[in-house]
C-alpha cells in the first residue's frame, strides 16, 4: 500500500531557465514578466493556484530574476497611491491591492550547483516540501485559459489517494505530435510512459504532457539522471516513478497555451485581449481593416 500524504496547499512556479528565444529583453526581464493585458504572465498563474486553494507559493528564479519579482509581489508603490488619490483616481489602484492580496509567495533562485533543465527548479525548492506533503509545480509559460489545472489536479488526487502523482495533458493535433512529449496510457488513465517529441508517423497518440504536475516527495529521488542535451528533464523522473507506482494523467478541463516563444507568446496574449479585455472591439476593428488592405 502506497504512503498517504496530504493534499497540496504549496505550489512552484518555475521561471530560471535563460528564455534565450526573447533575448535581448530577457536578459533584464525575466519571461514570465511579459505583460498578458495589464498582467504579467506570472500572476495568472498565481490566480490559478489561488482559485485551487493553494496558500504558498514558490517562484524559482533566476538571480536577476529573484528581485525584479519580489517586487512586483510586495511594493506597495505609495507614491503612486498618493498621486492617484490626489488625481482622483484612486480606482486605478485597485488591480495593485489585488495583488498585494496574493497569499504566501516566497521567491528563490535556482540551486546553481544543480544541471540545467526542468527538473532543477523543483529541487531547488526541496527544502520547502514536507515529507508528508504532495505539491502542486508549474511551469511558468504555460496558461490555462478556463478551467484552471491546479484544481483539476487537487480535486484528483483527492478521488485517488493512492497516486504516486498526477499530471495535466492536452490532445494537440497530429501534425504538431514532434514539438511536444507524448502520452502512453495503461489500465485507462494511468501513465506508461512518454515518448519524447516522437515522429509524426510514429507518435503513439496525440496526447500532450506540459507544464502542470502534481507530486508527491518520492519524484525527488527520481530527478537522478541527466536525460537528452544534458539536462535534468522533469518528465525523465516522472516516467520513473510511474514504472514503480501508480501515477495518474487527467485531461485539462481548460485550454492550455504557451507563451514560451515569441509567436505562441503573441497568440496567447491576442486571445487574452480579445476574450477579457474592453478593447478587444477595437483590436478586432484594426484587424479586420488591416486584413482587408
Amino acid at each position: 500500500m502506497s504512503k498517504q500524504y496530504k493534499s497540496p496547499t504549496k505550489a512552484i512556479i518555475a521561471d530560471a531557465g535563460f528564455a534565450s528565444r526573447y533575448l535581448p529583453i530577457a536578459k533584464t526581464i525575466p519571461k514570465s514578466m511579459l505583460p498578458i493585458g495589464n498582467r504579467p504572465v506570472m500572476q495568472l498563474l498565481v490566480e490559478e493556484c489561488v482559485e485551487a486553494g493553494i496558500t504558498e507559493i514558490i517562484i524559482v528564479a533566476t538571480p536577476e530574476g529573484k528581485p525584479i519579482y519580489e517586487d512586483y509581489f510586495n511594493n506597495a508603490v505609495n507614491h503612486i497611491r498618493k498621486q492617484l488619490i490626489a488625481q482622483g483616481k484612486e480606482e486605478r489602484y485597485d488591480d495593485v491591492r489585488h495583488v498585494l492580496d496574493f497569499p504566501k509567495i516566497r521567491v528563490i533562485t535556482q540551486d546553481p550547483a544543480l544541471p540545467y533543465g526542468t527538473a532543477a527548479p523543483i529541487l531547488s525548492a526541496r527544502d520547502y516540501i514536507a515529507g508528508d506533503e504532495a505539491f502542486i509545480t508549474m511551469q511558468a509559460d504555460d496558461v490555462v485559459f478556463g478551467r484552471g489545472d491546479a484544481k483539476t489536479l487537487i480535486d484528483s488526487f483527492e478521488e485517488h489517494s493512492d497516486a504516486q502523482g498526477i499530471m495535466i495533458a492536452q490532445e494537440v493535433d497530429p501534425s504538431e505530435v514532434n514539438r511536444y512529449g507524448i502520452i502512453v496510457l495503461k489500465d485507462g488513465n494511468l501513465l506508461d510512459h512518454i515518448v519524447e517529441k516522437p515522429e509524426i508517423d510514429k507518435a503513439p497518440s496525440t496526447l500532450a504532457s506540459y507544464g502542470r504536475f502534481l507530486h508527491t516527495p518520492e519524484i525527488f529521488d527520481c530527478f537522478d539522471e541527466i536525460g537528452l542535451d544534458g539536462e535534468l528533464w522533469q518528465v525523465d523522473g516522472v516516467t520513473k516513478l510511474a514504472k514503480k507506482g501508480k501515477y495518474y494523467v487527467e485531461k485539462t478541463k481548460g485550454q492550455w497555451m504557451t507563451t514560451g516563444d515569441p509567436k505562441n507568446y503573441f497568440i496567447t496574449h491576442l486571445k487574452y485581449v480579445l476574450d477579457h479585455e474592453d478593447y478587444a472591439d477595437d483590436v478586432k476593428n484594426f484587424m479586420k481593416l488591416y486584413l482587408s488592405k
